[in-house]
């Protein structure tokens, strides 16, 4: 399975196999659908590589092979 993520907006919104995954009042990582455990998989590995990363200044698109 492969897992496509795309940012809309950097460090805000991102779509994870076109789900909105974006972060709530509070900073959370919240998402209106139930994303699958590689779909969490592989956001927590771009949060992680990427988001995080402040040598990043505009985040890519992203496909992990799960």
């Amino acid at each position: 399975m492969s897992v496509t993520i795309k940012p809309i907006t950097d460090h805000e919104q991102y779509e994870v196999n076109g789900h909105l995954v974006y972060k709530d009042s509070l900073d959370n990582w919240t998402c209106k659908h139930d994303l699958s455990s590689k779909e969490l998989t592989a956001f927590r590995n771009y949060q992680k590589l990427v988001i995080n990363n402040k040598a990043f200044k505009k985040h890519t698109k992203a496909t992990y092979q799960i």
